[in-house]
C-alpha cells in the first residue's frame, strides 16, 4: 500500500466508495467522474502504478473479473457495448498512479469520444511488428 495513493485510502476504506465488487484481490467501485453511466474502476489491492508494474497473478486475474462485471452491469444498465480501457502513465492519460482498468458502457447517445485515428505509414509499422515479436 502506499499512504499517499487515493486507491489505496479507498481499498483501506479511509475514504468511502460505492463498491459493485470486493474480493482479496481487487475491489471494483463506480467512478466519481463517469465518462457514461455505470462507468466502473477495478482496482488491484496490491498497490502497483502500472501494468508492468502488476504481478502477473493479478494481471491475469482481472480480465476475468471485467468480464464478470460487465455481463452483470449489463444486466442493470440495459446496453450491449462497452469499452474497457487502462491508461500507463500520465501522458496516456493516467491520472491515479495506481493501477485501474475502466469498464465503460456505451450507449447510443453518450458522445464519449475515445481517439482520433491517424494514418499509418506500412513500412515503418511493419519494422516496429518485427522488432516487436522478436522480442516477445
Amino acid at each position: 500500500m502506499d499512504s499517499n495513493c487515493i486507491f489505496c485510502k479507498i481499498i483501506n476504506k479511509e475514504i468511502p466508495s460505492k463498491v459493485v465488487y470486493e474480493d482479496s484481490d481487487f475491489l471494483a467501485m463506480l467512478d466519481i467522474a463517469p465518462a457514461t453511466k455505470g462507468h466502473v474502476l477495478i482496482v488491484p489491492k496490491e498497490h502497483a502504478e502500472t501494468l508492468s508494474d502488476l504481478s502477473d497473478d493479478k494481471a491475469s486475474k482481472i480480465l476475468v473479473l471485467a468480464k464478470k462485471i460487465i455481463v452483470a452491469m449489463q444486466k442493470v444498465h440495459n446496453f450491449t457495448d462497452y469499452n474497457i480501457i487502462q491508461n500507463n502513465g500520465r501522458i496516456a492519460g493516467q491520472s491515479v498512479n495506481h493501477f485501474h482498468l475502466h469498464l465503460i458502457p456505451r450507449y447510443s447517445v453518450d458522445e464519449v469520444g475515445l481517439w482520433v485515428p491517424h494514418e499509418d505509414d506500412p513500412s515503418v509499422t511493419e519494422e516496429l511488428a518485427a522488432k516487436v515479436r522478436n522480442l516477445v
